[in-house]
């Protein structure tokens, strides 16, 4: 039960904040560099930083690019990063092959920034769409997105990650049963001690329109994906795809996206007690910095409150590209 506040003038509720130091003390939340993954794109080529215009200041990386970028996050202490692939247009199939190829770009990814940088954590992406010849995140048969045969494709494609040194994988396809499947395998595989992820509530959302130019997707996907991705009406439905996840063996679950969505982080925080996590999509990103560029916001103020709402939420973690920025920031505070 909440205590009784006593009336004006015995209790004056700006007294805590006449200060930097007294706010400092009665803080509820803080942001930290330990709370930042940081999403990267990579490609094919060398020495490459190519701009994705709908995410200003964020490239597509050359693998030694990308190097360069795991150790500039390591010497930050950003403790993990996330590869996303921009996949050759002639790779990619309607059974997406490609996906779980050992020398696909994002395996050499992981290997190259393992051997640069060991200390940092390295998450993957689990879904089909940058290899789908029809930008679905699973196989389509006769215009339906079929769930059994994703899901072992999808399997072949951790144990791809887990065998290139990943520490971390991120299944965000959404299909049934992708989390028991993988834990199965991988435990087979003696990747015992190769973490999950999930994407447990990804919402069929409006807010990935940037990430889908930045992976080469856009153009591809021929419908939408509201078989599979959450209706963003649904909250109940969360929690059932959490606990799912759980019991099926995943050790982290995210919320996706995520400030429209900061109701969804503080129930699953609340209701299971996990490491929750969110990730600060494209969308998110580019309104942001398309209105600091406009001189409409405060592009470093909005960026760091629009973290800290967060960890208010109850998230534990958040994937955002504005990590180098606010690790410089915190770092220089």
């Amino acid at each position: 039960m909440r205590p009784t506040v006593a009336p004006f003038p015995a209790t004056r509720l700006r007294r805590p904040r006449k200060s930097a130091a007294m706010r400092g003390l009665v803080r509820e939340n803080t942001l930290t560099v330990n709370d930042l993954i940081w999403p990267i794109f990579v490609r094919e080529g060398e020495n490459v930083e190519e701009p994705i215009a709908s995410m200003p200041g964020v490239n597509r990386l050359s693998i030694d690019r990308a190097v360069v970028a795991a150790e500039q996050a390591a010497a930050l202490g950003i403790p993990a990063i996330c590869i996303f692939p921009y996949t050759d247009p002639s790779l990619k199939t309607e059974l997406c092959e490609e996906a779980w190829n050992p020398d696909n770009i994002s395996n050499r990814t992981i290997r190259a920034i393992k051997a640069a940088v060991p200390e940092i954590a390295v998450m993957t992406d689990i879904a089909l769409d940058p290899y789908n010849a029809n930008g679905h995140d699973g196989i389509v048969r006769d215009g339906v997105i079929v769930n059994d045969e994703t899901v072992a494709a999808l399997v072949k494609m951790a144990l791809a990650q887990a065998d290139a040194g990943a520490d971390i994988l991120g299944p965000s396809d959404m299909m049934d049963g992708r989390i028991g499947a993988m834990r199965a395998a991988l435990e087979k595989a003696d990747h015992t001690d190769v973490a999950i992820l999930s994407y447990s509530a990804k919402y069929s959302s409006a807010f990935y329109g940037p990430f889908r130019d930045a992976v080469g997707a856009s153009g591809a996907l021929k419908g939408d994906k509201n078989t599979y991705q959450m209706d963003p009406a649904n909250s109940d439905e969360a929690m059932r795809l959490i606990e799912r996840d759980l019991m099926e063996g995943a050790d982290m679950v995210m919320v996706k996206p995520g400030m429209p969505y900061l109701d969804i982080c503080r129930r699953v925080k609340d209701e299971f007690g996990v490491p929750t996590y969110a990730y600060q999509v494209s969308g998110e990103y580019a309104m942001l910095q398309a209105a600091a560029q406009n001189g409409w916001l405060d592009g470093e103020k909005v960026m760091l409150e629009s973290l800290l709402a967060f960890k208010r939420a109850g998230c534990d973690g958040i994937l955002t590209y504005f990590a180098p920025t606010v690790a410089k920031l915190l770092k220089s505070a």
